[in-house]
């Protein structure tokens, strides 16, 4: 499924850490176009660090913290001043609050924790930049998680204050419902191409997708990412989504090879069993 992500736009007045970012994103850049060298060692292992973690925390780092000044300006806007748009054909109109809530809420521990050890970290780590030509890759991947991790942790409470304000409006997006509408006919009645008609709006006189299927499966496929960032015009999502269908199948394949497995093992169990008889 798509990222979730919400309709808001960073500050015209961006801040020290979003300066920062925009500079360390640049420079990193920069990195990925060395053909060797150190440099090209760094970026390779990075982003392979980078491809590891998971997509819902991109997902909540992609929402701007909630500041006093932005506090306010969501608040004297109104209600439903933030449009969620979702594919009718996956998420029924009457859960899309659940779900952003429980994006919201279920993995603020988690970050809370972790953001705690990348702090405690970092002084263990610093003395490894006294070693000469060596960067101190550790001290900075912890840098990093430790930014990463505030940032999901306040993009999670900016979507439990708009959950709680009553600010999120939902919205049905015929965009997603066309792109994601070959995943549900894959997964219901077969293979098809992305971009072909897609199925009814989903209502209270619809079906679940997730109660016509028996498992989890895949709606999106690689190739999908860059359909989806180019029609919604945000090219920024290429990466995103195609981070999260990797992880998703990687997911499921390793749910599917664990309930094999113990599948086999009571089959063994009752094999034994018999020839005990």
């Amino acid at each position: 499924m798509l990222p979730g992500r919400l309709n808001v736009s960073i500050s015209d007045h961006p801040t020290f850490i979003d300066r920062g970012t925009i500079r360390a994103a640049k420079l990193w850049a920069d990195w990925e176009t060395k053909d060797s060298g150190w440099r090209k060692k760094v970026v390779d292992w990075g982003n392979t660090a980078l491809k590891k973690i998971p997509y819902e925390e991109w997902g909540l780092k992609s929402i701007p913290p909630l500041s006093a000044r932005r506090r306010t300006e969501e608040l004297e806007a109104g209600q439903a001043t933030v449009e969620v748009s979702f594919p009718s054909g996956v998420i029924p109109m009457n859960e899309v609050s659940e779900v952003l809530w429980r994006l919201g809420t279920e993995r603020e521990s988690l970050h809370k924790s972790r953001m705690v050890y990348c702090f405690i970290g970092m002084p263990i780590s610093a003395p490894v930049a006294l070693l000469p030509v060596i960067p101190n890759l550790p001290f900075f991947y912890l840098v990093y998680r430790a930014w990463s991790h505030w940032r999901a942790l306040s993009g999670s409470r900016h979507i439990q204050f708009l959950i709680n304000k009553e600010l999120i409006a939902p919205t049905v997006s015929p965009i997603l419902d066309t792109l994601y509408a070959p995943g549900i006919m894959r997964a219901t009645r077969g293979s098809s191409s992305l971009g072909s008609k897609p199925p009814k709006s989903a209502d209270s006189s619809t079906p679940l997708l997730k109660n016509q299927l028996p498992h989890e499966v895949m709606l999106l496929q690689e190739g999908d990412s860059t359909l989806i960032a180019n029609a919604l015009e945000m090219p920024e999502l290429h990466a995103e989504i195609e981070r999260a269908i990797w992880q998703v199948r990687n997911d499921i394949r390793a749910k599917q090879e664990a309930k094999e497995e113990k599948d086999d093992q009571k089959d063994q169990v009752k094999d034994e069993d018999k020839d005990k008889k």
